[in-house]
């Protein structure tokens, strides 16, 4: 669907490093909004020197949805299309013909693919799919992991596999506001399953391991909680938490629970294979590395684990082939692990010692 109006809106506080690119990748659009929040650096100067729409406000106490509804309001009414894109992400070229191809007069909504980690060599790590390209009618909810709400009747997506947004976080901000606005949110709407399970996982970063257990295993109990994916992966943080607490035995048992849980997914299946990588057991490791190899398709959630995908399995199994004398298998997976990082130092080296041990 051609002659439509498109316009990319954001909120920005100290993105000046990131602006630029980030203009050229939406040059194609019609429009283009920003919300400052409170930029010290010169993010303000490079925007008015863009012309794009910009709105400045400050909030006494921040909250992502509310910043997101202020952009919202700098967007033209005569807007037919609206994409969220943080300054920090790049859309790639190509994405205003993907977006007409797709779009009909009663779409409501995008789905697009989404590369939220990417190597050194910009190539994907981790890929889901993601839907920030909406239409009339929606509101951002959420005081943190912030999600769009449809007002209107009949919600409809279509999706493009032609769209790719890629993201490139700034290693240097904190991420220190979340573990209260999640608490916050959760305060807010106790049954919402989704920001349980964030919280649960905020406190497992945090190294809350007796908090982060309890409100993960609140979430699993949560009647609204079925979407097998994301109970998989409370699972595993909650073999994470028991793993760092020193209780092995309970972390394995969440393990298993976890590959029952979601068999279609290679994430638990890696993560006790490296349980059993930590204890020696290398017949596990191979059995569960195995299993996991049987898995090929990569499902495209925010669930993914970069591990379950990239050298990790090669590598230890090859660590393990070679520990139990397994020398020839231990070379055939050290170079499928350097097949996919060729770069690794450390694998290289793992690789000249098992061939020498091999002569």
């Amino acid at each position: 669907m051609k002659n439509l109006k498109i316009c990319v809106y954001a909120i920005c506080k100290n993105e000046s490093k990131f602006i630029k690119r980030w203009l050229e990748s939406i040059k194609d659009a019609d429009y283009v909004c920003v919300l400052d929040t409170g930029s010290t650096d010169n993010s303000i100067e490079l925007l008015k020197d863009a012309n794009v729409i910009l709105g400045e406000k400050t909030f006494e106490k921040f909250r992502f949805d509310e910043a997101r509804n202020e952009s919202l309001k700098l967007v033209p009414k005569d807007t037919d299309v609206y994409i969220c894109l943080d300054i920090d992400e790049v859309m790639l070229p190509g994405w205003r013909k993907a977006i007409e191809k797709v779009w009909q007069d009663d779409t409501t909504r995008l789905r697009y693919i989404y590369n939220w980690s990417l190597d050194e060599y910009n190539n994907p790590k981790v890929s889901f799919y993601q839907d920030k390209i909406h239409g009339k009618d929606y509101i951002w909810v959420n005081p943190v992991h912030e999600i769009l709400k449809y007002l209107g009747d009949n919600e409809n997506y279509v999706q493009s596999d032609e769209l790719i947004i890629d993201h490139y976080p700034d290693q240097t901000k904190s991420r220190s506001s979340y573990l209260p606005l999640l608490e916050l949110a959760v305060s807010e709407d106790p049954e919402n399953d989704r920001n349980m399970h964030y919280l649960g996982r905020e406190y497992m970063y945090y190294g809350k391991w007796e908090e982060s257990i309890a409100t993960l295993k609140r979430h699993l109990n949560m009647k609204n909680a079925t979407w097998s994916d994301e109970r998989c992966a409370s699972m595993r943080f909650i073999a994470r938490d028991y793993k760092n607490l020193g209780d092995i035995i309970s972390a394995r048992v969440w393990l298993e629970a976890a590959i029952k849980e979601a068999p279609h997914l290679r994430d638990p299946l890696v993560e006790l294979a490296l349980l059993y990588y930590d204890q020696g057991d290398w017949q596990n490791v191979i059995r569960y590395c195995k299993a996991a190899q049987k898995i090929p398709i990569n499902c495209k959630t925010y669930i993914n684990e970069v591990f379950s995908f990239d050298e990790t399995i090669d590598d230890i199994l090859s660590l393990a082939y070679y520990n139990i004398g397994n020398i020839p298998k231990a070379i055939e997976h050290a170079n499928n692990a350097l097949a996919i990082n060729p770069n690794n130092e450390r694998i290289q080296n793992n690789l000249r010692i098992m061939q020498e041990r091999s002569q």
